[in-house]
Parts: structure tokens; C-alpha cells; sequence
């Protein structure tokens, strides 16, 4: 970490609990909340709780009303995405977003400019690098609608999607996986305003529940900056799915930091999570699918 950083980070660390107080007592009396700011970029690996409050995106505060929980979540059969038809929390992009909204080593991270970048599967690396993510497999598929037309499914956005490989590296920024650009790609959202990713189970890493970011635009030509997003949020799992999924081999890291982590105690979660916790049906074994509703004011 660059030590010349120290004062501005104090400072950013400060706004993002004002901010967090001023969303838990909104969403106490309004059943809605308020979350972004601007953020730096902190250091290599998988992020700590303070470091995905106080470094992601240079872009500025965004804020967002959210009403209602409606969501849930349940694991079987069963196929209805949870959330709801209510906006969607905006959150943190984190420190590792991709987007080009900030820089490592030097240079503007931003894998929406990859050639290659908009596909379903996004567990292999893509413009020249090689590097596949192992894991648990994992579908995807996020429901967009429009809470302002009555839950009117929005065909035709698209979703940027990014998250942490099995050990809790983010492509890109963590040094055992800077070379590499996995894990995070763009889709369109379909006639019923679903948009599907294939990838992996992601591992937990400390300080954080398992999560996985997105970021949503008017359309798949829109998607080449942060500057040009809709909104920002996160995916949640049951904690269930996630004790099974670390189970197995690959995630054994994973078993120790969730055991220290819980929604109440997450910097992201723990004002409220419903609406971002998805439905999740599978098994280790032949890999899940996770389903969330997405609501969109537009």
C-alpha cells in the first residue's frame, strides 16, 4: 500500500460509515436506504471488510432508494428467482471492479474494454491470457425489471458481472491472478429480461460474506465504463449452499473466514440483505444455479 494514501483512505473510511449509519436509520424508519461513495483503490488479494467499504470506484456518490423486502431465498426445486419488484440496493463496487474506475500497477483496469468481454461463460481468461478458474460450476441468472412499469421485464440492458475465484482472488488486482481477466464478463438481458453467466462457486474470503458483484446499463454497446452504469449491487447466498460448496476440495480457506463472518457483522449486507439473497437449487457434485429478480427503476 502506497503510504501516501494513509490520510485519504482516513478520511474515506469516515464518509462510508456516515454514510452506513445514515443508511440503517433510513431503512429502519423507511423500510429503504442509501449506499455508495468515493473510494480508493487498497492493495492485492481478496478484500477485507474495510477495504470493500472504503475502496472501489473514483466516480462519485450515487444514491439509491430501495422499499420492501420481498425477496428470499430457498434451495431445492423450485425456480422463481428471488427479490423482488422494488430497486435493488446500489452498493459498493468494491476495490477490484474492472470497470475502469481506478488502476493497478499503473494502468486503468478496465475489462469492459477486452475484446471478447461480453460472453455467458466467463470462467476462462480472454484476450490472451490463459487462465481458467477452478471450482464448484455455478449458473448465474439475474431477472431485470422495471419497478417504475410494473416489474415489465427490461429486454435488451446488459449486466456486468465480476467476482473472486475459489481462494478469494479477483483477477486483475490479486497477485497470484493479475495476469489473469476470469470471471468477469457482460451479457445482454434477454425477451424476459434475464441475463445468464456460467461460472464458479466463489470462495470466501476475509472479512466479507460470499458475494458477487454487478453492475447493470442500458445496453451491451453502453457497457465499456462505470461511467456509463445504471446501478451497482451485489449477490448473496444462503449460508446453507455456502457451507456445502466449502466442503469440498479447493475451498478449504473458505471454511475458516466464513466461520468468522455472519450478514449481521458484513459492511454490505448487514443493513438488510433480502433483496439481494438469490434462490439457489443443485448440488455440489453437478454444480448450482442461482436465480435473482433484479429491480430497476428506469
Amino acid at each position: 500500500m502506497n503510504p501516501s494514501h494513509d490520510a485519504g483512505l482516513a478520511a474515506d473510511l469516515n464518509t462510508w460509515m456516515r454514510q452506513a449509519a445514515e443508511r440503517r436509520r433510513a431503512l429502519r424508519w423507511l423500510g429503504g436506504g442509501a449506499a455508495a461513495g468515493t473510494l480508493a483503490l487498497l492493495g492485492c488479494g481478496g478484500g477485507s471488510d474495510t477495504q470493500e467499504a472504503t475502496a472501489g470506484t473514483t466516480s462519485g456518490t450515487t444514491t439509491a432508494t430501495t422499499t420492501g423486502t420481498t425477496g428470499g431465498t430457498t434451495t431445492g426445486t423450485g425456480t422463481t428467482a428471488a427479490g423482488g419488484c422494488t430497486v435493488i440496493p446500489e452498493e459498493t463496487a468494491g476495490p477490484y471492479p474492472g470497470d475502469g474506475s481506478n488502476s493497478v500497477g499503473g494502468r486503468v483496469a478496465n475489462a469492459l474494454a477486452l475484446s471478447g468481454i461480453v460472453r455467458s461463460d466467463i470462467r476462462a481468461s480472454i484476450a490472451g491470457a490463459t487462465g481458467l478458474a477452478a471450482g464448484v460450476p455455478l449458473t448465474v441468472t439475474l431477472e431485470l425489471v422495471n419497478t417504475g412499469a410494473a416489474c415489465a421485464a427490461l429486454e435488451g440492458f446488459a449486466v456486468y458481472l465480476w467476482h473472486c475465484d475459489r481462494e478469494g482472488n479477483y483477477s486483475m488486482y490479486s497477485s497470484a491472478t493479475a495476469d489473469q481477466n476470469y470471471l468477469r464478463g457482460v451479457q445482454p438481458t434477454d425477451a424476459a429480461g434475464r441475463a445468464r453467466f456460467v461460472t464458479i462457486f466463489p470462495g470466501c474470503y476475509d472479512g466479507r460474506m460470499p458475494h458477487i458483484h454487478f453492475e447493470i446499463y442500458r445496453s451491451s454497446n453502453s457497457a465499456t465504463s462505470f461511467s456509463n452504469k445504471l446501478k451497482t449491487s451485489q449477490l448473496a447466498f444462503p449460508v446453507d449452499v455456502c457451507n456445502t460448496v466449502y466442503a469440498t476440495s479447493g475451498y478449504e480457506t473458505s471454511v475458516r473466514n466464513l466461520g468468522r463472518i455472519s450478514f449481521a457483522s458484513d459492511n454490505v449486507f448487514g443493513d438488510g440483505v433480502s433483496q439481494q439473497l438469490c434462490t439457489v437449487t443443485g448440488n455440489a457434485a453437478e454444480g448450482y444455479a442461482a436465480t435473482l429478480r433484479v429491480g430497476v427503476s428506469v
